[in-house]
């Protein structure tokens, strides 16, 4: 009795992350905390919905303590509670992708199809740009490169990339990234610098994946000289 008790409990508690995870709106806002910390309001502008509609799920996320919260005067920030909110993000995204055939033709359709060559892995990126092969290329808003970068990064984000495509050094290949496997942004750099003869390819992951596996990052880079 006293293990079917224990069982029971321990359970009902799983569970409760599970419930909290039921959302897709849910799912897609601890996608977003990827970033770093955010408040409601720019939460909800991403997200196309209320303030107070994002607040509620919000508040469903921090009741499963899978979010934590700071306030600074009327507004209200939330983050990540542990890297491990990230994990199990990244578990159920591979299960996904896995098991789930509309999960796998999204994927396709959206990034495979746009990109036919292998993306670059983390555990191999570190070395490459060490030897100086290649440029690495952070393609995200500048607030979001300033807030923490991969070393050795550049910033030219992706809306801009067409007007500023000359300040890349010619005859090395790009390592565009982003935000993750599922962030689009890299995706479409490197179809631009493709289109301008570039040999271009993106990271496999982004930069919330290398700073959970506690990897040094920098806060600022100088531009391209």
């Amino acid at each position: 009795m006293a293990e079917n008790e224990f069982k029971s409990g321990l359970f009902a508690q799983f569970a409760r992350i599970g419930k909290a995870l039921s959302s897709p709106v849910r799912l897609e806002l601890l996608d977003l905390l990827n970033r770093g910390e955010q408040s409601v309001e720019a939460l909800a502008g991403e997200t196309g919905i209320s303030v107070a509609n994002a607040s509620q799920h919000l508040q469903q996320l921090k009741a499963a303590r899978l979010v934590d919260t700071r306030k600074e005067g009327h507004r209200v920030y939330y983050s990540f509670s542990s890297p491990a909110v990230l994990a199990l993000l990244r578990a159920l995204q591979q299960v996904g992708e896995e098991r789930l055939l509309e999960v796998q033709e999204l994927v396709e359709i959206y990034i495979n199809n746009r990109d036919t060559l292998e993306p670059v892995p983390l555990e191999k990126l570190r070395e490459r740009v060490s030897k100086g092969e290649v440029i690495l290329l952070d393609v995200r808003p500048e607030e979001e490169y300033r807030a923490g970068h991969l070393p050795e990064a550049h910033s030219i984000p992706v809306e801009q990339l067409d007007e500023r495509i000359h300040e890349l050094p010619a005859g090395k290949e790009v390592i565009a990234y982003c935000r993750g496997p599922y962030c689009l942004l890299s995706v479409s750099a490197v179809e631009q610098l493709r289109e301008k003869g570039f040999n271009a390819v993106r990271l496999e992951e982004g930069f919330p994946e290398w700073k959970a596996q506690n990897l040094p990052y920098e806060t600022a880079r100088a531009p391209f000289t």
